[in-house]
């Protein structure tokens, strides 16, 4: 039996709590400015929006310890510091971690710490690489290949844009 859909005053169908008005717009903002991929929490609603056959990336996880709920772990970087990102030779073999947000890199939990991968480790799919402040949330980007690391592509400590390249990872089995 089909499902009726409840007609807001805006205007707008409403269906489970989703605005479909609402959608529709985030939809075009997406198509305006060329994003593959988009997420939005507005009250109790999250939505996650994905062009079909873009390509897959760890997704952010921010966490708040107590440490970071206080203060930064790691020295922001300069107010006002604009640079134009270098796009770093990729080699063909290698599966790209982008960064799916823009903030700060950091390769290591906290700044005495040695390092979450170098070049050279083997990582898990899920496996923590790095963590990108954004907005003073950290957030812990993850592996979504198994592999080797064979390129950090990222400086510690310096800024990093949406989809600019973190690591390049020599997929199990490949040589």
């Amino acid at each position: 039996m089909a499902k009726k859909l409840k007609t807001k005053a805006s205007g707008g169908a409403d269906v489970g709590g989703v605005d479909l008005t609402e959608v529709e717009r985030l939809l075009a903002f997406m198509e305006k400015h060329g994003l593959e991929e988009f997420e939005y929490a507005r009250g109790g609603v999250h939505i996650r929006l994905k062009k079909p056959g873009a390509p897959t990336m760890a997704l952010p996880r921010a966490i708040v310890t107590a440490e970071s709920a206080h203060a930064a772990p790691h020295a922001a970087a300069p107010a006002g510091h604009a640079r134009a990102p270098e796009a770093p030779a990729v080699a063909a073999d290698l599966h790209v971690i982008k960064s799916p947000i823009v903030g700060t890199f950091y390769a290591s939990p906290s700044p005495d710490a040695s390092p979450f991968v170098t070049a050279g480790s083997k990582v898990e799919a899920g496996q923590v690489l790095c963590i990108i402040e954004a907005m003073k949330l950290m957030n812990e980007i993850e592996s979504d290949i198994a592999g080797e690391l064979v390129q950090v592509y990222a400086e510690n400590g310096k800024p990093v844009e949406y989809g600019e390249p973190l690591f390049g990872i020599r997929p199990s089995g490949k040589k």
